[in-house]
C-alpha cells in the first residue's frame, strides 16, 4: 500500500520573499554526496562541478540588478552564501523573470499549483539549483539525476551583529570541516545518510 506524504514548507506563509532583505542560504547535495571537490589543508579545492557552482552563484548577481552577494563558501557536499535582495528605485520589491522549473514553495495562495513568486529568494535559489544540476548532468551524461537535496535552508539576516556572525560562520566553515566527523566520514564513503539540515 502506497502512502502519500505532503512536505511542509519551511517558508513563513506571511513573508513576501521578494521584498528587500538579506538571507543566509544553505543548500545541500542529495544524500550529502561529496561532489564539488575536497578540502586539503583547510582550503577547498573545487573540481569541475564545484567550479560550476561557483560560476553560477556569481552569475546570479550578474543577471539580476536587484541582487547583491555577500560571503559564500562551496564545501564538498553543501553550499553557504549570503544573498541580499535590494531596493530598486522606490519599489519595496521587484519582479524579475526566473525559471518556473523549481520545487513548489508556499506563497500564501495554493501550495500545490503555485511555485515561488518571480524575483523571490525561492525563485532565485530554484533557478541556481536547476542551472547547476543541468550543467553537471550534461558533463556526467546523467540527465534528470538530482544533484541537490530538495528545498534549501534560509535565514533572514538582521543587519549588524547577526550579519557579522553569518559572515564569520561562512569564513570559518572550511576550518571546521575536519572536526565534523560526519562530513569527513561521508566524503570517505563511510556515512551514507542524507542531509539533516
Amino acid at each position: 500500500m502506497s502512502k502519500n506524504y505532503h512536505r511542509r514548507s519551511i517558508r513563513l506563509p506571511e513573508r513576501n520573499y521578494s521584498y528587500a532583505a538579506g538571507y543566509f542560504i544553505t543548500v545541500c547535495t542529495k544524500d550529502r554526496e561529496c561532489l564539488f571537490g575536497e578540502i586539503i589543508d583547510r582550503k577547498m579545492n573545487l573540481n569541475q562541478y564545484g567550479r560550476i557552482v561557483h560560476d553560477e552563484w556569481v552569475r546570479t548577481a550578474n543577471v539580476r540588478s536587484n541582487v547583491e552577494l555577500g560571503a559564500f563558501v562551496i564545501m564538498p557536499n553543501h553550499f553557504h552564501g549570503i544573498i541580499k535582495i535590494i531596493f530598486i528605485g522606490t519599489n519595496k520589491h521587484v519582479t524579475v523573470g526566473a525559471t518556473r522549473r523549481v520545487a513548489p514553495t508556499l506563497t500564501g495562495i495554493d501550495p500545490i499549483s503555485s511555485g515561488p513568486q518571480s524575483g523571490s529568494i525561492g525563485a532565485i535559489i530554484g533557478q541556481f539549483k536547476s542551472t547547476v544540476t543541468k550543467q553537471i548532468n550534461q558533463i556526467r551524461q546523467t540527465p534528470g539525476t538530482p544533484i541537490w537535496q530538495r528545498n534549501y535552508y534560509e535565514h533572514i539576516i538582521r543587519q549588524g551583529v547577526e550579519l557579522d556572525e553569518k559572515r564569520k560562520y561562512i569564513i570559518n566553515n572550511l576550518a571546521n570541516w575536519d572536526v565534523d566527523e560526519e562530513n569527513v566520514n561521508r566524503c570517505r564513503g563511510e556515512v551514507p545518510s542524507p542531509c539533516k539540515g
